[in-house]
């Protein structure tokens, strides 16, 4: 099994109090594999419906942000492979 992989960026090297911080999170685990589940209905008179698909990723990796100032950080969003964070300097 290979370890995840994670990268962040902050969108600044320096900030004043105050100022609004942006922290984007890169993250990948190569032992994450999506299931697809494909549903197709069939009644006694053997007429079917189009097929109906849905997928899930198992044990998706789960994305926690602290600093050691103690700073609420707040998602913005997560794609799945990209999260964004924010937080006031």
């Amino acid at each position: 099994m290979a370890a995840p992989t994670v990268t962040a960026s902050l969108d600044a090297s320096t900030y004043a109090p105050g100022e609004p911080m942006t922290l984007t999170v890169g993250y990948a685990d190569p032992d994450t594999r999506p299931v697809t589940v494909t549903i197709v209905l069939t009644d006694p008179d053997g007429n079917s419906s189009a097929p109906v698909r849905v997928t899930a990723v198992i044990d998706p990796l789960g994305v926690e942000v602290a600093d050691d100032s103690g700073r609420a950080w707040t998602m913005v969003s997560d794609t799945g492979t990209t999260a964004v964070y924010r937080a006031v300097a």
